[in-house]
């Protein structure tokens, strides 16, 4: 994919997504033909976006959940950015106005105590481990667009890279001891409005949260970057997405790690 590909596809998202219109970048000339291709318009996506969103504090890994993977045709996880801004703290409030469909996801987030250069991989789940300063249950944030996937044996893991359906996080109060934590085991729950609507475990996220923030070190290496001290990195569900309506309040725990909140105005 040429560079002047990338950078119309990255400006076609970016005006799309400021819209709010359907991102149907797969049926495009330019769409993206290679997994490659595809992180390179989100990078130049992200690029254009800072101009308005400030710097990237981190990153979301999607996919992670093998229900979701067989709900949207996605092969395997795949990685996008957060901004610091759309970065928040338990209890949060959003105004439904702000959004085209607002969903939310239960997870790990964790924050990194130290940098996990590209010169340190391959990383495992245990030498990530010792660069993470706490974890905490978490949101993700989701302003559900719709989009055409076009066609291809990649095309829906494209499509997933390109389009960032990311709009934050809500974070939980940090735990520091969480070394002792089953977090494979640990069951994570979603309630809405006092009723729980769905649960699952850390088991669920790659077999174990952290292996997917051994995933995406990884995945940073081959890129040629690396994940800085002070990032949040959001882990993936262990529950299904949940869409939210006008007046709703939602609660997320995690065995071990708490609860977080918030309302959808």
């Amino acid at each position: 994919m040429s560079q002047s590909s990338i950078q119309e596809a990255a400006e076609y998202v970016t005006k799309q997504y400021g819209s709010g219109q359907p991102i149907d970048i797969m049926v495009q000339d330019f769409a993206p033909q290679t997994i490659e291709d595809a992180y390179a318009v989100q990078s130049a996506f992200l690029k254009q976006l800072s101009s308005t969103q400030g710097s990237v504090g981190g990153y979301k890994i999607a996919s992670t959940n093998p229900a979701m993977r067989e709900r949207t045709g996605v092969s395997g996880p795949c990685a996008a950015g957060i901004f610091t801004k759309q970065i928040y703290h338990a209890p949060a409030t959003f105004d439904h106005t702000d959004y085209e469909q607002f969903c939310i996801e239960c997870e790990v987030g964790v924050r990194l105590a130290s940098d996990l250069p590209a010169s340190g991989a391959p990383y495992t789940r245990s030498s990530v481990g010792d660069a993470v300063e706490w974890l905490c249950t978490a949101f993700e944030l989701i302003d559900r667009r719709q989009s055409a996937s076009g066609s291809g044996a990649f095309a829906p893991d494209i499509k997933s890279i390109s389009t960032i359906s990311n709009a934050g996080a809500v974070l939980g109060i940090p735990v520091t001891n969480w070394q002792d934590l089953d977090l494979a085991a640990s069951r994570g729950t979603m309630t809405i409005n006092g009723e729980c609507v769905s649960e699952g475990l850390g088991s669920n996220v790659m077999g174990h949260p952290l292996e997917a923030l051994a995933w995406l070190a990884n995945l940073k290496a081959d890129q040629g970057e690396e994940l800085k001290a002070g990032m949040l990195i959001m882990t993936g569900t262990l529950t299904n997405l949940v869409p939210l309506k006008a007046g709703d309040t939602a609660t997320i725990a995690i065995d071990g790690l708490g609860e977080a909140s918030l309302t959808l105005k």
